[in-house]
């Protein structure tokens, strides 16, 4: 009675001590009294984890400068820092392997050593600094000493060996049990067999990374007196913004090329590609919205104007947005002017609205529900399916592709908002036009405007009933 009592209040000890507090089931009591009678099987305690070695900084990238060359001698550093190194990984503790037990009626397993910690990562080396130069005269040029070079990455810090388990001292041992009184009929006895395992030894740690070289500096020229302006080849509104607005627009053009070290005093070093200052390009762009649709309808919508390279404006509208116009230059202003818009999702409604007739004369009709069609372009491409057995409740492998392909424009006939699609005329064989078969159309309709495009698939499962 009083073991059963002991054993009761060791069940609810342990559900105090749990860390978390699960549903009494007897799943749960099961896996506590694994997880507790696996770290009661073990002896000594592990050793501790390394800890890792911490990373390196990176070194500072080197000062960037603007200078204006007048032929005097000009010796500039500009050269990134060398990243520091990393610092080696802690060693692993060995395992306290204290003392074992002998002669216990369970298996025991030594405890484990510690990982090695790991190396920390070298540093890497800053970029070298970026130098500007205005000038006149391309002799002046040469009168200007540079050093750009990238700072170096640093070693990685090296990885820590781990730490030693135990070693069992008794590997294998015998317990004798016997129950009955010796000489009785009803004595037995049982030998049970146990083993010790011994601990692991840690892992070893990881090498920390290298750091990696930094960038030599580039060099951009630019032939002239006076510090460029800033520009502005960009500007993003709203789309009820664009009315009546004017937009002014400006960028600096610079041209890649190779070769710095040669216009530059000998012994520099830099980059070899290097940009030029080609010229200012200035321009100004304005929309002129003529669409019968307001623009305040697209409010929350927002376009994009940049002046590209080539200088001409670009107007990104968003993707969702479908705008038609034409641009045209006006003075020094470039002009979009709007002529139609439509939303992208208005390109997707078409509807099936009838499936009438047989043979020849068998058709099919759809409705555009957004009635955008006099706007869009519409293009229709169809695969037509027969049933082998006669059921249109049967599964879709029992359908079968008689027709698949693009439906020529002369099959096509629109009206306002409603298409109807002549698909007897299409070169399928008779008996499959025939009144009472089931069929299974997919037509897929590519709708196109303003150099957009958006496909819909309309799928549809009946029966010929012309």
């Amino acid at each position: 009675m009083q073991l059963r009592l002991l054993s009761k209040l060791s069940l609810f000890l342990v559900f105090l001590t749990f860390p978390y507090f699960l549903p009494v089931t007897p799943k749960a009591i099961r896996c506590t009294f694994l997880a507790w009678n696996a770290q009661a099987s073990d002896f000594g305690r592990d050793g501790r984890n390394g800890s890792d070695g911490q990373s390196g900084r990176r070194g500072r990238d080197g000062q960037s400068q603007t200078i204006f060359a007048n032929g005097s001698p000009v010796n500039l550093d500009l050269s990134g820092e060398d990243g520091s190194d990393g610092d080696d990984g802690r060693e692993g503790d060995d395992a306290d392997c204290g003392r074992q037990s002998r002669n216990v009626d369970r298996n025991l397993r030594a405890a484990d050593g510690g990982k090695g910690g790991n190396g920390g990562n070298g540093g890497d080396g800053g970029n070298g600094g970026s130098l500007t130069v205005y000038y006149n005269n391309p002799a002046d040029l040469k009168q200007i000493l540079v050093r750009a070079t990238g700072g170096r990455g640093a070693r990685g810090g090296r990885r820590a060996e781990e730490g030693r388990g135990c070693n069992c001292r008794d590997r294998n041992w015998e317990i004798q049990t016997c129950k009955g009184t010796p000489g009785s009929p009803d004595y037995s006895c049982k030998t049970r067999k146990f083993s010790c395992q011994d601990g692991n030894d840690g892992s070893d740690g990881s090498d920390g990374r290298d750091g990696s070289d930094g960038a030599l500096g580039r060099v951009t020229l630019i032939k002239r007196s006076e510090a460029l302006p800033s520009d502005n080849p960009t500007a993003t509104v709203g789309m009820p913004q664009l009315k009546d607005r004017v937009f002014a627009l400006s960028k600096n053009i610079f041209q890649t090329r190779n070769g710095a070290a040669s216009l530059l005093a000998p012994g520099s070093v830099m980059a070899d590609q290097y940009l030029e200052f080609i010229e200012r390009a200035e321009r100004s762009f304005q929309v002129v919205w003529n669409s019968p649709r307001p623009i305040t309808d697209f409010a929350g919508e927002e376009v994009r104007v940049s002046l590209e390279d080539d200088k001409q404006v670009k107007v990104s509208f968003p993707k969702d947005v479908w705008v038609d116009g034409t641009t045209s230059q006006q003075g020094g202003t470039t002009q979009f002017v709007a002529t139609n818009v439509i939303l992208r999702k208005e390109a997707t409604q078409l509807k099936r609205a009838d499936f009438s007739g047989s043979g020849t004369d068998l058709s099919f009709a759809l409705i555009d529900e957004a009635g955008k069609s006099n706007l869009i372009s519409t293009q229709f491409r169809i695969k037509y399916k027969v049933s082998e057995s006669g059921d249109r409740f049967r599964e879709r492998f029992d359908y079968r592709t008689r027709y698949e392909g693009d439906i020529p424009a002369e099959l096509i006939t629109r009206s306002n908002n409603r298409f109807v699609v002549n698909i007897g005329k299409l070169p399928i064989a008779p008996q499959y036009l025939k009144s009472g078969l089931p069929v299974e159309i997919e037509l897929v309709a590519t709708r196109s405007f303003a150099g957009n495009s958006a496909e819909q698939k309309i799928e549809w499962r009946g029966e010929i009933r012309g």
